[in-house]
């Protein structure tokens, strides 16, 4: 599957490649408040299309699909273990975020790249982990019924997303060297009979983080085309 842009666009210049910030630990609202304040440039030809991957600390994000009946914990009990509940309005159901997975946000002209196709995109999100784990020797699987990726029947990475003015927002989470044990305050995206599982867990030890999201960049760009 290939969404590389067209270096030729009767619409505008459209850059060549897609820019990369890996800006570290940002908590969910900051990194939010980023990618409304990129997409209106993109949206203006002011700024590059851009690939954010960071971590965030511990939060739960109810998607637009809702899912707070998929929260098995009160507020207050998540604020004990430092987790706050934000309602997000990217696609899908709960989620959890934290350290030791890798959030990617990507913002992307999609109608350049697929004239809006969204499952067209989703797809290639799918494609871009698929070969992350196929890097560290791992099958990933893809779910007829839910978008992600899995291995071995456990969830791996889950991808939620909106689309405005054209631009994606929002992404995938990969989980790495995730926490598991705050997945067991939620059924994780709506799901009650499929386990979460990580990267850290499916090979039986702690991957570095800068490794695995260096190759998160280059399964990008086998998809997505050039970035910088």
């Amino acid at each position: 599957m290939d969404l590389k842009a067209s270096s030729d666009d009767s619409a505008g210049t459209v850059t060549s490649s897609v820019e990369i910030r890996r800006p570290g630990l940002v908590p969910y609202q900051e990194a939010w408040d980023v990618q409304r304040a990129l997409l209106a440039r993109i949206v203006a030809e002011d700024a590059p299309e851009t690939l954010l991957l960071l971590e965030h600390p511990p939060t739960y994000t109810l998607g637009r699909r809702g899912g707070r009946e998929h929260l098995l914990a009160t507020p207050e009990e998540l604020a004990g273990r430092g987790a706050v509940v934000i309602e997000s309005d990217r696609g899908g159901d709960i989620t959890y975020h934290g350290p030791g997975q890798i959030v990617g946000y990507p913002l992307l002209n999609l109608r350049r790249r697929t004239g809006g196709d969204v499952h067209r995109y989703l797809r290639a999100l799918e494609e871009v982990l698929i070969g992350v784990l196929a890097a560290y020797g791992l099958t990933g699987e893809r779910e007829p019924e839910h978008t992600g990726v899995w291995c071995g029947g456990a969830k791996v990475a889950a991808i939620g997303v909106r689309i405005s003015r054209g631009i994606t927002m929002h992404g995938f989470a990969l989980n790495v060297n995730t926490d598991l044990s705050y997945f067991n305050h939620i059924v994780p995206c709506g799901i009650h009979d499929r386990p979460v599982t990580s990267l850290a867990k499916l090979l039986g030890e702690q991957i570095p983080m800068d490794e695995v999201t260096s190759e998160v960049e280059r399964r990008f760009q086998s998809v997505f085309g050039p970035v910088r």
